[in-house]
């Protein structure tokens, strides 16, 4: 997934917090990182099954919270990249700014449009996503042609992908940024949910071991 930017001056990327085993590759090097230190374009991030990182990009007032077993680069192969998400996942805050642009967040099967949004989103190894949003809107915009750009409220999901058009669904109740943990990567669990928790909401089954999510049964228009 690709977090992008209008172009700008070179951006500071902060290590605002760092738990367990988080690492960072800088020119074939790879360390340890520590909470206070800070990256550059091109440094690929990469936690641990227990690791987590939150970097901050202070001129653009974002948040990334970067989940366990995920890889990321900061900056990206063009001028606006701001984050690359290879795979895993990822909580984003998006303070409101002033002006018209907006902030956007690319994935292999959608870019995901932002203003003033908290929101998680989560990208699988074959492209599919999904995004929660917990705060505002975000206007899913599919890269593949045809298929209907869909606006995704506060206390909604949606699944998307390169083969999948966009899929909204109420979020389960009870479901929160901070009990969200993605979807894909755990069969048996739902977005909004910590592994393992029941889904309360029966109208959403959980994903079968081998499918990318389930029905959008309950989602409005």
């Amino acid at each position: 997934a690709l977090a992008v930017v209008p172009p700008e001056a070179p951006l500071e990327y902060r290590f605002a917090e760092v738990k367990s085993a988080v690492h960072v590759r800088h020119d074939g090097v790879e360390r340890h990182v520590k909470a206070g230190e800070t990256g550059v374009a091109g440094d690929e991030v990469r936690t641990g099954w227990r690791g987590r990182a939150v970097v901050e990009v202070a001129s653009h007032a974002v948040r990334f919270e970067i989940l366990s077993s995920t890889r990321a680069r900061l900056g990206g192969p063009q001028p606006g990249v701001l984050l690359v998400l290879e795979r895993g996942g990822l909580k984003a805050v998006f303070d409101a700014i002033t002006g018209s642009d907006d902030r956007l967040v690319a994935t292999p099967g959608a870019l995901l449009a932002v203003r003033g949004t908290r929101y998680g989103v989560e990208v699988a190894g074959d492209g599919s996503g999904v995004v929660a949003v917990f705060v505002g809107t975000v206007e899913v915009r599919p890269t593949t042609p045809g298929f209907p750009v869909t606006a995704v409220a506060a206390g909604e999901l949606c699944r998307f992908g390169p083969r999948t058009p966009p899929q909204r669904a109420l979020l389960h109740r009870g479901a929160s940024e901070e009990n969200w943990r993605g979807g894909l990567r755990a069969p048996g669990s739902e977005p909004g949910f910590r592994d393992g928790q029941p889904a309360p909401d029966s109208r959403m089954p959980a994903p079968r071991p081998g499918h990318q999510g389930g029905r959008p049964g309950g989602g409005r228009g």
